[in-house]
């Protein structure tokens, strides 16, 4: 099942800096809800939907604090498929990423756009990786993907608590634990710190942490 969304439309309104940025906003998403189901006009970048120019130009219009949250709902206005997604994903800037794995919750059922996820994951881009992480993430990554994004959330200092469901997945985790351990290990021979986090996920998995 799908979920809501995380930001409203009054929420991201109110964030705005002023008037302009609204009335900008506002009919983005009218522009959205028009396309809303209508197939995409031509095999470019960016399409005729004039919903997915604005999707690009939102950080412009909006503040590139609150695009992330400006692009979610347009995407989510537009109920933008797993090809659009895909898509806009693929060739679109490291915000626009973020925005469409964010908006993911709302828009696909099932595990149809794990594979969005798993690219994020193997980036090293500290905001990417945390919008991976989330709800999708926690309810279609299998476990042995899902092992090796709570590495990569300790390797590139994600918090752990970004981390969608983390406590509820790692619960007993034997196979989690032994990654972890073996982390720890390498982090300890290499001379560097171990993340904080890590004990506090190895306590979930039922492991009693030995001083790391």
């Amino acid at each position: 099942m799908t979920q809501p969304p995380a930001w409203t439309r009054g929420d991201v309104a109110a964030l705005l800096p002023d008037d302009t940025a609204r009335a900008w906003f506002d009919e983005a998403l009218a522009d959205a809800a028009r396309a809303a189901g209508t197939p995409p006009a031509a095999p470019s970048p960016y399409l005729a939907h004039t919903w997915e120019l604005r999707f690009a130009a939102a950080g412009r219009h909006c503040g590139h604090r609150n695009a992330d949250a400006v692009r979610a709902l347009l995407l989510i206005e537009a109920r933008a498929g797993l090809g659009t997604l895909t898509r806009l994903y693929g060739y679109g800037s490291a915000a626009e990423r973020r925005a469409v794995l964010r908006a993911l919750p709302a828009l696909v059922e099932g595990p149809h756009a794990v594979h969005l996820v798993e690219d994020a994951l193997r980036s090293n881009d500290t905001g990417l990786v945390l919008a991976a992480v989330g709800p999708y993430a926690a309810a279609h990554l299998d476990a042995h993907a899902w092992r090796h994004a709570v590495l990569k959330c300790l390797f590139t200092g994600v918090p752990l608590d970004a981390v969608a469901r983390w406590t509820h997945r790692a619960a007993g985790d034997g196979e989690l634990a032994r990654m972890l351990r073996d982390y720890a290990a390498e982090r300890t021979a290499a001379g560097r710190d171990v993340p904080d986090d890590l004990g506090r996920v190895l306590t979930l998995t039922g492991e009693v942490p030995k001083e790391l």
